[in-house]
């Protein structure tokens, strides 16, 4: 186990210093020049040649990868272009919208998800079970964008139930109603797709030669569905659930859509701005993040079944 996980952790690091590597290479390849577009309303080439010098832009692309590289080790991601505060306190800042969403959603989405699947998997080839299949197919049809107009148009615009977007709110906690449509939005697919993986592993694990015999040791049908079966019916759905999560840390279409002053709002605004520093220290994190998450699952996969080896 140990091992393994020590394995994982340096395929990890290889992992977030490649996208270090590239998200620097990609942000270099955006058309046009940054520092114009920064100048857009003092277009002066002595004011461009300024913001040239600020940015790093005069010196060999070599020495500027060098010095971004150098200076994650020691935190520093730089400073933002447009705002000028550091990349570290906006990324903070943003962080706690996009955390307090995903913490959420991951909350109601496992108990919602896994209790679905066994449910269907118990009622295999009933009214139940073709009920909760037919529903997920149906809901993990429809893209999240058109959902969200679909939920805005209907409860916020012309039932009024509930306030269409963030704007002007300090506190996701402290205002809940702004959290209810982002957060349907974000289970919606989610719990359709883990349900129906959670459903196939039940329906298998129900079948294996290992539960049979645990109910010829005269064990009981509830132990052995939930101290044997799901176990083992969760761990092909462990890795559903890691790019859920990482999904969820992105959230860059909810956020949009419902103004949510998050990493993918922020995201989109210095892509619009070409803050390249906010970028690139928004490319690392979701990086950080993608390899934490998947790590975890595998983790968790490996102890929910060790006597299957998950391939890195």
């Amino acid at each position: 186990m140990w091992r393994y996980a020590a394995r994982r952790v340096g395929f990890g690091g290889i992992q977030i210093l490649a996208v270090a590597l590239l998200a620097f290479a990609l942000v270099e390849a955006l058309p046009g020049d940054a520092a114009v577009a920064l100048a857009a309303d003092d277009p002066d080439p002595r004011t461009i040649a300024r913001i040239r010098e600020r940015m790093g832009l005069d010196q060999p692309v070599t020495v500027r990868f060098w010095e971004w590289l150098t200076g994650l080790f020691r935190a520093d991601l730089g400073t933002s272009l447009v705002s000028g505060r550091p990349v570290t306190d906006i990324l903070a800042a943003a962080l706690a919208p996009t955390l307090t969403l995903a913490a959420i959603a991951l909350a109601l989405l496992l108990p919602l998800a896994v209790g679905l699947g066994v449910l269907a998997a118990l009622r295999e080839g009933g009214a139940v079970d073709r009920a909760i299949t037919s529903a997920s197919v149906s809901l993990y049809s429809v893209p999240e964008f058109a959902l969200a107009i679909v939920l805005v148009a209907v409860f916020a615009l012309q039932l009024g139930w509930l306030p269409p977007t963030a704007v002007g709110v300090s506190s996701l906690l402290a205002q809940p109603a702004v959290l209810v449509l982002p957060l349907v939005v974000l289970l919606a697919r989610p719990i359709c797709s883990i349900s129906r993986l959670v459903r196939a592993g039940m329906i298998e694990a129900l079948g294996s030669d290992y539960v049979e015999h645990a109910h010829r040791l005269g064990l009981s049908g509830r132990r052995v569905r939930y101290a044997h079966a799901l176990p083992n019916a969760l761990a092909p759905a462990a890795a559903q659930i890691s790019r859920t999560t990482d999904w969820l840390l992105g959230g860059v279409v909810v956020e949009a859509v419902f103004v949510i002053p998050g990493l993918g709002t922020e995201l989109v605004n210095a892509v619009a701005a070409r803050d390249i520093p906010v970028i690139q220290g928004l490319a690392l994190l979701f990086a950080m993040t993608t390899v934490a998450v998947n790590l975890a699952a595998d983790l968790v996969a490996f102890r929910l079944a060790p006597r299957t080896e998950v391939v890195a």
